[in-house]
């Protein structure tokens, strides 16, 4: 794990942030709808094979993306879908939560994560 946070990029860095912004609007506003999780699934799986399509030559020409690029354009909109039904309601303004301390803890969150990130850079850079 060390080795792998040492090695992201900006760009999986921000996905990772995205995804602790995501975790804990759900962990804190969760809806236990089925309609929303399988609607969300359905998005998600119709997005995925879109995105896909229109990215590469799938499924008659042979892909080189690999394992994790073609499963984020699955879950990336089974994500936005999940979070729009979720936070529907609940008094977000863009995808700030609703309460300054819950925005704060996501803020928070997310930096914590950039500066281990870096840190584990500046560790490997160091000792390479």
């Amino acid at each position: 794990m060390i080795d792998y946070l040492s090695r992201l990029s900006l760009g999986r860095a921000v996905l990772w942030c995205y995804f602790i912004w995501y975790s804990l609007a759900i962990a804190w506003y969760f809806d236990p709808s089925p309609t929303l999780w399988l609607t969300s699934l359905g998005i998600g799986t119709m997005m995925g094979f879109g995105l896909l399509f229109s990215t590469t030559g799938f499924p008659f020409t042979p892909t080189n993306l690999g394992k994790w690029q073609v499963c984020r354009f699955f879950f990336m909109p089974f994500c936005v879908s999940s979070f729009s039904a979720i936070v529907k309601g609940h008094g977000f303004t863009f995808i700030v939560f609703p309460t300054s301390k819950q925005t704060a803890i996501a803020i928070m969150t997310c930096t914590i994560f950039c500066v281990l990130v870096i840190s584990l850079k500046r560790m490997k850079s160091a000792t390479s």
